[in-house]
């Protein structure tokens, strides 16, 4: 056979195979525990080119129908935006990842009934332009502060000069004494300050003597220079000293994420984060200051098996802390992963909104080896795609399967659910849940900010129009100063 024939040949089988994966998937939601599959998810790797602001293009679904990508439960790019807003400026483009604006909101999607994930799909058409918002909501059961398992915590502190700014080392040592306040008997506490030198302030002590945590806590000054490196050095080596197999040993950096001394190549600090990430010792990184190195905390997150927050007051401070303590410290699922499969004969192309450093190649969805995200109690994770439907397109638009392995075992197991194109709303703004609508109006803020267009159809003033009335209806005040953001952004461009 002629190359130019095999070619073509080759082309209609994949065609017919893409059309066939999208019309199996049976509606409903099923859980199941299962060992890896070889060879299942047998997608091209996405050829999607980014703009430059790092906006992914659309995907043609006869190319390319699969959509993989690691669960992220950060929320630190709108901690940041929020902050700079405040004082009258914009945020940098790349800065903002809609993802994290939307993870900042609460959800309404149900807890599923065990250790894993429940999952939601809907979605409203945009009208008049053939296209459509789909929704993809993640849940995992909560748990009680009390019934969490104990945490060996160690803190690695910024004590650099840039940390002598009202609003940083301050707020770091205010958020400890609030954390020092919540932790029970079971809990320990390590604490490690760095500038240009590492110093264990505090070796591994019970959580019971608060006298000493708290002044520990107000011995922590400003010195000079940032050696990150030698400051997750020695926190890494303090939490291996003092691991405990049966407790949630986490690693936790108070930083602006301004290194300037010491190993600054980010590669050489993100490989030591991960070795100790295999070795179950997670990171959470709370950033703190104006000036901050929002990169290079999300990274060392991502790498570390954990979350990047940012904190910028001592409310703030205490949300992370006290009334997240447990989704904070806690894990409910390891490299977690979603995939959602789209069906060609009725959506001709998708976008998915953020995401595009989480992004991985379908086949490594069911490869345990390969790195996902980790997610806490209580935690939601929400995904939105913007598609294209083929004219007068009915049936099966999308399949959503989430992957994960359990904290403690290592088994997987995966939840699937679908969405049919009759169960659209009319419009996103009318017949959605409230929270469909926040998490539409938070991607498209964010989406304003980074590309200087919206979504769904609205102009700008119109978003900021939708927000206030959201803000009035749900009577949240986090909704409520998203709309204020909105308006303080109209007003600086």
């Amino acid at each position: 056979m002629k190359p130019r024939a095999l070619a073509v040949v080759l082309a209609v089988l994949v065609l017919m195979f893409a059309a066939a994966c999208g019309a199996s998937n049976s509606s409903g939601e099923r859980a199941t525990n299962t060992e890896p599959r070889n060879g299942t998810d047998q997608a091209a790797p996405s050829t999607a080119r980014e703009h430059d602001t790092g906006v992914t293009e659309r995907q043609d679904t006869t190319v390319d129908q699969i959509s993989t990508f690691a669960l992220d439960v950060d929320t630190a790019s709108y901690g940041y935006a929020k902050q700079v807003l405040k004082e009258g400026r914009l945020p940098e483009r790349d800065r903002v990842r809609p993802e994290e604006f939307v993870n900042s909101f609460r959800q309404d999607y149900r807890e599923p009934e065990g250790d894993g994930f429940s999952v939601q799909m809907d979605g409203a058409r945009m009208p008049g332009n053939g296209t459509a918002l789909l929704r993809v909501g993640l849940r995992t059961r909560a748990a009680q502060a009390q019934a969490r398992r104990p945490a060996n915590l160690t803190f690695v502190v910024d004590v650099s000069g840039s940390m002598g700014e009202p609003g940083r080392l301050d707020l770091v040592r205010d958020a400890l004494h609030e954390l020092i306040g919540q932790l029970g008997s079971g809990d320990q506490i390590s604490i490690v300050a760095f500038s240009d030198q590492a110093e264990v302030v505090l070796s591994m002590t019970p959580a019971t003597e608060k006298d000493e945590l708290n002044a520990a806590v107000e011995r922590l000054a400003v010195q000079a220079s940032t050696n990150l490196e030698a400051g997750l050095t020695s926190g890494y080596a303090e939490a291996a000293k003092a691991f405990r197999p049966v407790a949630t040993n986490r690693v936790i950096l108070l930083s602006d994420g301004l290194a300037n001394n010491g190993d600054t190549s980010w590669q050489g600090i993100l490989e030591r984060v991960e070795e100790n990430a295999g070795k179950q010792i997670t990171l959470l990184c709370v950033g703190v200051g104006r000036d901050y190195g929002d990169q290079l905390m999300e990274q060392l997150a991502d790498n570390g098996d954990g979350a990047a927050v940012y904190v910028s007051s001592v409310d703030e401070a205490r949300k992370v802390f006290v009334e997240q303590l447990a989704t904070t410290l806690d894990l409910r699922a390891r490299d977690a992963k979603a995939q959602v499969v789209f069906n060609p004969s009725t959506v001709e192309s998708y976008h998915l909104i953020g995401y595009e450093n989480r992004r991985i190649a379908a086949e490594d969805f069911r490869d345990d080896s390969k790195d996902g995200g980790e997610v806490g109690p209580g935690h939601s994770v929400t995904a939105l795609y913007e598609v294209r439907l083929r004219d007068g397109a009915s049936g099966q638009l999308a399949t959503t399967t989430v992957r994960w392995q359990d904290p403690d075992t290592r088994d997987p197991g995966e939840v699937t659910r679908s969405l049919e194109s009759a169960d659209l709303a009319a419009s996103p703004w009318r017949e959605p849940s409230p929270r469909f609508q926040v998490d539409v109006a938070a991607a498209s803020f964010a989406e304003y900010l980074r590309t200087g267009e919206t979504l769904a159809g609205t102009g700008v003033g119109e978003l900021a129009e939708h927000a206030a009335w959201l803000a009035a209806s749900t009577e949240d005040p986090a909704v409520t100063e998203l709309a204020d953001l909105i308006t303080r952004a109209l007003s600086l461009r």
